[in-house]
């Protein structure tokens, strides 16, 4: 069969291979069909019968993009001959069915996606519905199945011949006329066995834990002749191996190193060699480029992304479909450079900023071969002022020799404890009054409203400045703040740290531990792309960055009250 029209503008203007391939892989399947009425037909529907649901787009008849239209055609006409038993006379006949049954789409954020599956689903469960076709929409969990759900009950809500039809309830939507449900359900596959779906929508599948649900509802689909499942989603980190799987899959079956002819993969994703800042790759990978995301956006995005490598990933991987590491260098040397504010300036502040002024101190223990840091965070008082951050940091004076033989750089750490930038501890175990005796006297110059330290190693820290064993005066024991190592403890100050460099809105001083520590600092992402610095994965000791993303986390502490960490349910992980 001749290649059709938009097959070639697909493949050839556009640059989307893979309508090229799926159209070429249905061709070679005994008895191919390609029903072009039908395909117009279902292209046609979608103006008729959906309306876009958020924002500026809301009322709006749907009418596919081209993309959209290429899926769409695909979907609905291709077909191949499949032999059945008739239920009424029991002898062998022949129908005529749709070739692909499942659609995986891996397409960047903001492609308008979720409301194509949401059509889509409505498509074919109700409009071409079966007497007791059920329909079940799933993601990860159950808010994120929400999303496709709730567009489509948003679609009905917007169509009169919808509405006066179907009934929406919290998670399900129910078709009288049919008497058939769509149900929302969670991720697990407990207690799925037994369903017979017709419609099964899976979103994100980068984020799946597993695909026992999916195959579960895979295996119940035996008495239909054509169901359909469609899974869409964006690109993820390496590590979330199952949707990984499932995009090496796809690209497999577009290779040709996989045969599924029934799996229809549309692939909008750029290839590792492709240059991540060129706009014509964006509006290849991007297929709704200026209507969703605008162009404008996507510029802002890279200046974002070009500023460091953790900004540089999330941008490949949300706008680009790319798979990223879930551990990335960080922030680049020149944009820290950018920041140094007056030449040696960490030298002469401790001297020079006033007596009274406020700021919040953290403090980042160590073991015997780490350093350990305070950090204080001094915030603008003065117009055009930047945010200023002081450290100081120590190390056993056996640990200082130690590492300087092994890195060989035993000059540089000698011209650091020279300068005051590192305080030489004796012997060779850190001791905590070292760092106590900077605090209290930092304490009788400036006004510390919020001190930070991780309990899981720090208790002594805290427990000798509350509850000293020597003369010194107590310190208010409401002064500290607990902050365990986390996502949801420290991404938002990580945020902001990264955000303040990239606007040279901080001075640092140019302490020169800060920034060995800071060229070798790499960050964990999580599966929201959130970071936080890793300290095992980074190359070398980066405790003065943790310590000054925790100065950031006490100055949102400071603004928004006291019980901000007792409230977002901490977790604990090793960075």
């Amino acid at each position: 069969m001749a290649e059709p029209e938009w097959v070639t503008r697909a493949a050839d203007e556009h640059g989307w291979t893979w309508v090229r391939i799926n159209w070429q892989r249905a061709g070679a399947q005994p008895g191919f069909w390609y029903d072009e009425r039908k395909a117009d037909v279902a292209v046609a529907r979608f103006p008729k019968y959906f309306k876009l649901t958020i924002l500026h787009f809301a009322g709006v008849p749907f009418k596919p993009s081209f993309w959209q239209e290429c899926i769409v055609r695909l979907f609905f006409g291709c077909k191949i001959p499949v032999e059945i038993i008739d239920p009424r006379t029991h002898q062998k006949s022949r129908r005529w069915v749709r070739l692909f049954r499942e659609l995986r789409l891996w397409v960047p954020r903001k492609a308008g996606k979720t409301e194509f599956l949401a059509a889509l689903a409505l498509l074919v469960w109700y409009y071409e519905g079966l007497i007791g076709g059920e329909g079940y929409c799933f993601a990860r969990d159950e808010k994120q199945a929400a999303q496709v759900f709730g567009r489509m009950s948003a679609m009905i809500g917007s169509s009169d011949p919808l509405k006066s039809d179907l009934r929406v309830y919290t998670d399900k939507i129910w078709c009288q006329n049919l008497l058939a449900p769509f149900f929302r359900i969670t991720s697990k596959a407990e207690g799925k066995h037994g369903r017979v779906p017709y419609v099964t929508v899976g979103d994100e599948m980068h984020e799946w834990k597993s695909r026992d649900l999916a195959d579960n509802l895979r295996q119940g689909e035996g008495p239909h002749l054509q169901p359909v499942r469609l899974y869409a989603s964006t690109a993820g980190l390496t590590s979330q191996t199952v949707g990984r799987e499932m995009f090496d899959e796809s690209v497999k079956i577009l290779d040709g190193a996989l045969d599924d002819p029934t799996i229809l993969v549309a692939m909008f994703a750029a290839g590792v060699d492709e240059d991540w800042k060129d706009e014509k790759v964006w509006a290849k990978v991007n297929p709704n480029l200026g209507l969703s995301p605008t162009i404008t956006f996507m510029r802002q995005e890279l200046a974002k992304a070009k500023a460091n490598r953790a900004a540089e990933a999330k941008f490949r991987c949300y706008h680009l479909n790319q798979w990223v590491d879930e551990i990335q260098s960080w922030i680049r040397l020149p944009e820290w450079d950018n920041c140094v504010g007056a030449a040696d300036g960490w030298r002469q502040w401790f001297d020079e900023i006033e007596e009274g002024r406020s700021c919040v101190v953290s403090f980042d223990a160590t073991e015997t071969h780490d350093f350990a840091s305070l950090c204080w965070r001094f915030p603008p008082i003065e117009p055009g002022e930047r945010t200023k951050y002081l450290w100081k940091f120590f190390l056993p004076e056996q640990t200082i020799v130690e590492r300087g033989q092994r890195e060989n750089r035993a000059a540089e750490y000698q011209r650091w404890v020279d300068s005051g930038a590192l305080i030489s501890v004796p012997g060779g175990v850190f001791e905590l009054r070292y760092a106590i005796k900077e605090v209290r006297q930092s304490m009788q110059r400036w006004n510390i409203e919020r001190i930070g330290y991780d309990p899981w190693n720090a208790n002594s820290f805290y427990t000798e400045l509350v509850n000293p064993t020597t003369d010194d005066r107590p310190i208010p024991e409401d002064l500290f703040v607990k902050m365990r190592f986390g996502h949801q403890s420290l991404g938002e100050a990580t945020r902001r740290f990264e955000t303040a460099i990239g606007a040279g809105a901080m001075h640092h001083g140019g302490n020169p531990i800060m920034r060995m520590m800071v060229k070798h600092c790499h960050v964990r992402f999580d599966e929201n792309m959130n970071i936080v610095p890793a300290k095992k994965k980074s190359r070398n000791a980066i405790d003065g960055v943790v310590a000054a993303v925790m100065t950031e986390a006490l100055a949102a502490a400071s603004a928004e009250g006291p019980s901000v960490y007792e409230t977002r349910g901490l977790i604990e992980i090793d960075i």
